[in-house]
């Protein structure tokens, strides 16, 4: 928990969105990773994904009830102040996202002749289109009179006409609406030649199917052949001596990761530069890394040829500022940074999901060489919360696993120069 401070009081959220950010400030005021916050969860017989925490405070709905009190208890909140979050998320979702309608809207449409239903209009209306439909129609007897070979015979059936029952008398089918009929049988009379046309087109669309058919099997049946000379049946065809006969590889390719001869103590520093890095202690043979099976996120320094777990690399975010990205084999993608602002004087240098707005991840790499040669670059936290900070080696800084964490910048950088080695396929340590 961050020093000085008491937990975020959830009485003062108004609105979801307030909500959410004092879920923000609790986490900070916790001072715990996504990692961290996951284990304490665990340690508690409860879950508490990363993913799921990250999720919750991007999002700008309420979380739920289960999720919001593991999340609230791996953050420290004492026992009794857990039902104060709890009650202010009920509240909160009590209110709902709209206000209630006005009773007065819906009498008003009702009031409104433009709303009213058609169905519901004037009888009077009903009984003016059943006359209209039963008035005979002066275009229908032109088409009566005129010529049967040009008339259409969609357009000759009687639109009004209702079918007759067993007794010969129409059934209605509803005011304004009557039942189409079945088209009286066709004549005896020989067919009209506009009849003809699309028996023709079938029959032309028939024959060329059938062609097509026949050619693509006859195809099929001489690569099915000329597959059978060249190998055996269901195995692609073999190929020629040379083409199978040696490794493309030669040996001096696949031996320089051994013959590469490892970083010394020694080594004149690497500036830092974007792509794959990593980043060396200098003065040792010590890269940093963090302890594989673990969840904290805390960065060590190991032998460089362990240094494996995560893999770097150096994103430029502007203004002389990086971003120190990491790659682990079991978490993902993240990036290194200081929590809780940097507020707190010996904050661990840890790895963790990137865009946590409670930490800091953006960097100043300093080069540092008081009147002469670069002697190292130092980690300096771009706006921590604690001014003249360094990313530090505390400990024994000759040791193997000793660990990082924010330290005041001293005037002879002891434990706090690194080096960016690019790093590659032949690179020790890489696996």
């Amino acid at each position: 928990m961050t020093p000085g401070r008491h937990t975020p009081d959830p009485r003062e959220a108004r609105t979801p969105a307030e909500f959410l950010a004092l879920l923000q400030t609790l986490k900070d005021w916790s001072g715990l990773t996504y990692r961290e916050l996951s284990a304490r969860a665990e340690t508690s017989g409860e879950v508490l994904p990363r993913s799921t925490v990250a999720n919750m405070l991007a999002r700008p709905t309420l979380p739920r009830e289960e999720l919001l009190t593991v999340f609230v208890r791996a953050c420290g909140v004492a026992p009794g102040e857990l039902a104060g979050w709890l009650e202010v998320r009920r509240e909160l979702a009590g209110r709902g996202p709209y206000p209630p309608a006005d009773p007065a809207d819906g009498d008003a449409a009702r009031a409104d002749p433009a709303c009213a239903d058609p169905a519901d209009g004037d009888p009077a209306e009903g009984d003016a289109e059943e006359a209209d439909a039963a008035r005979p129609d002066p275009a229908g007897a032109d088409r009566a009179d005129a010529d049967p070979a040009d008339a259409d015979p969609v357009a000759d059936r009687p639109a009004a006409a209702e079918p007759s029952d067993a007794s010969g008398t129409t059934r209605a089918a509803g005011p304004g609406l009557s039942w189409p009929v079945v088209p009286a049988a066709p004549s005896s009379g020989p067919p009209r030649p506009r009849s003809e046309t699309p028996s023709r087109i079938r029959r032309a669309v028939v024959a060329a199917v059938a062609v097509t058919g026949l050619v693509l099997a006859g195809f099929s049946v001489v690569a099915f052949l000329r597959d059978g000379r060249t190998g055996p049946a269901g195995q692609p065809p073999r190929t020629s001596a040379p083409e199978t006969s040696a490794p493309e590889t030669s040996a001096p390719e696949t031996s320089a990761p051994e013959t590469s001869a490892p970083e010394t103590s020694g080594a004149a520093p690497t500036a830092p530069a974007a792509g794959d890095v990593r980043i060396r202690v200098m003065g040792t043979d010590l890269c940093l890394a963090e302890r594989r099976g673990t969840r904290t996120g805390q960065i060590h320094q190991v032998p460089c040829a362990e240094a494996v777990v995560p893999l770097y690399s150096l994103a430029a975010v502007g203004a002389g500022r990086w971003r120190i990205v990491s790659d682990h084999p079991d978490f993902g993608p993240g990036c290194s940074g200081i929590p809780s602002g940097g507020r707190i004087p010996d904050a661990a240098y840890e790895d963790s999901e990137c865009g946590d707005g409670g930490r800091i991840e953006a960097f100043a790499l300093e080069p540092y060489g008081p009147g002469g040669p670069v002697r190292g670059y130092r980690i300096v936290p771009v706006g921590s919360g604690t001014p003249g900070s360094c990313v530090t080696v505390v400990g024994d800084r000759e040791a193997a696993w000793a660990r990082l964490a924010q330290a005041p910048c001293v005037p002879d950088a002891a434990g706090q120069l690194f080096s960016f080695d690019r790093r590659g396929p032949a690179s020790p340590g890489t696996p």
